[in-house]
């Protein structure tokens, strides 16, 4: 009896991947236009707050996209674009000034380095734009760039004229592949087994990784 208790989540997860078609799309559609707030507080929280640095990113716009292709009755594409790209310029902003405050608490002033606040001014003063648009393009660093960016003083005109570009590249981009990804019939036919391979697909590089690092750090132990 316990092992049946034990089994049944797995069994009902397993359901809902290999049916995403039946389950996102009546949800989608029950949630109406709070589907668009929801995915506006995910990018904004995931760009915004460095504590929710494990929300999805460009995998959400990615998959939004593709179900706006698929069930274009519960998500227009034209309404996502916007709605990504002002969650995300707002979330960067936030994040930007939250960086520019904290720096001047006396707290941070006593435990941050002079010198480590130098180089990071050095830095942004030398690569700053490179580091505001293509950062947004890398999990986790997009996070910490604003906040970076920030406390080491980077002037903001520059900052937002960088982050806007940085924002509208990868906002189109991830809605342009995931539209036309959905837009295809197949795609439209094996939904659910095209996005696990997504999903295993991009597992793959962590998985090689860790193997890699383990593999080294043996080798250095021998």
């Amino acid at each position: 009896m316990q092992l049946k208790l034990e089994v049944a989540p797995l069994v009902n997860l397993l359901t809902s991947l290999t049916h995403l078609e039946q389950s996102i799309g009546p949800l989608l559609t029950t949630l109406g236009s709070w589907s668009y707030i929801l995915l506006f507080a995910v990018i904004f929280l995931e760009t915004g707050m460095v504590v929710f640095t494990f929300l999805p990113g460009e995998s959400l716009i990615f998959l939004a996209s593709t179900m706006a292709a698929t069930h274009s009755d519960a998500l227009s594409i034209q309404i996502l674009v916007p709605v990504f790209f002002v969650a995300a310029v707002i979330g960067d902003t936030v994040n930007f000034e939250i960086g520019r405050h904290l720096i001047r608490l006396p707290w941070l002033q006593r435990h941050l380095p002079q010198d480590k606040q130098i180089k990071a001014q050095h830095f942004f003063t030398k690569y700053g734009a490179k580091a505001v648009m293509f950062g947004r393009f890398v999990p986790l660093v997009r996070t910490f760039v604003p906040l970076s960016a920030g406390a080491s003083k980077m002037p903001q005109a520059s900052f937002a004229l960088w982050n806007l570009i940085g924002v509208g590249i990868w906002v189109s981009v991830g809605c342009s592949l995931g539209y036309f990804f959905g837009s295809i019939d197949f795609v439209q036919e094996h939904l659910s087994l095209c996005f696990l391979g997504i999903m295993v697909a991009a597992l793959v590089p962590a998985m090689l990784a860790a193997v890699v690092k383990t593999i080294r750090q043996r080798t250095v132990s021998q």
